[in-house]
């Protein structure tokens, strides 16, 4: 019968018993059921992990830039505020995050959209479009056409008005405690939003290009997303509403 290695070896009844060494234990390295002793090499594991490591950055790197496509894709994306037209609601140079995966659209909230009149785009081509798209989706190129972030007053079908500084949506007096400083007392309407458009305001009415001049009415597929929060300057940060 085949003798296991371990415990069961036979032992002579007269060998000397061995005394104990001081040194550190050797490692036990599994054999079949058993465990024997082998010695540990010191560092052979350092410089493998290493190694490894090195091999798995270049994927790490590939999938850390996936990730930050898709999540400004399609999940939230941070916006730069560049001029007073909301003031004092954001303020020039305030940063802030967008939700693009956001629920139907209500009237007061900040929405980030395109240019509702983009100027034309040059042909670059099936690759060369797919590039400038991931030149932006990284933040290497800037859009062609600026975006805009303005408060969603008007809803599709609503007849919206603006009498003696006073909002009038479908003939109702509509409050607005985001409004602050001189009034803007100039008239505009009553008009009917079209469907699927908003009709967008800037909280500096005094001092906004919005749907009364220049924008005109914005396609609700031109929306980029909800702004909800101030995530810069320090001194700043907070929700917004």
């Amino acid at each position: 019968m085949e003798q296991a290695t371990g415990s069961d070896e036979p032992v002579e009844a007269n060998a000397p018993t061995p005394t104990p060494s001081r040194s550190e234990p050797p490692a036990l390295a599994r054999s079949g059921d058993a465990f024997t002793a082998r010695p540990k090499t010191e560092g052979a594991d350092d410089g493998g992990g290493a190694l490894a490591f090195l091999r798995e950055l270049p994927v790490l790197i590939i999938v850390a830039f996936a990730l930050a496509i898709v999540l400004k894709t399609f999940v939230v994306q941070a916006f730069f505020i560049p001029s007073g037209s909301m003031e004092p609601t954001l303020m020039p140079g305030d940063r802030v995050l967008v939700m693009k995966a956001f629920d139907t659209t209500r009237r007061g909230d900040i929405v980030v959209f395109e240019d509702p009149k983009p100027g034309r785009q040059p042909d670059r081509g099936v690759i060369g479009g797919f590039l400038h798209w991931l030149s932006q989706g990284l933040g290497f190129a800037r859009p062609a056409d600026e975006d805009f972030i303005k408060r969603v007053i008007g809803l599709p079908g609503e007849t919206v008005e603006l009498r003696n500084g006073k909002l009038y949506v479908d003939g109702r007096l509509i409050d607005e405690p985001y409004l602050t400083g001189k009034v803007d007392t100039r008239d505009y309407g009553p008009k009917t939003v079209p469907r699927d458009s908003l009709f967008v305001l800037g909280d500096n009415r005094l001092n906004s290009n919005d749907s009364r001049y220049g924008l005109g009415f914005v396609p609700k597929d031109k929306v980029v997303g909800e702004a909800f929060i101030i995530i810069w300057p320090p001194s700043r940060i907070g929700w917004l509403r």
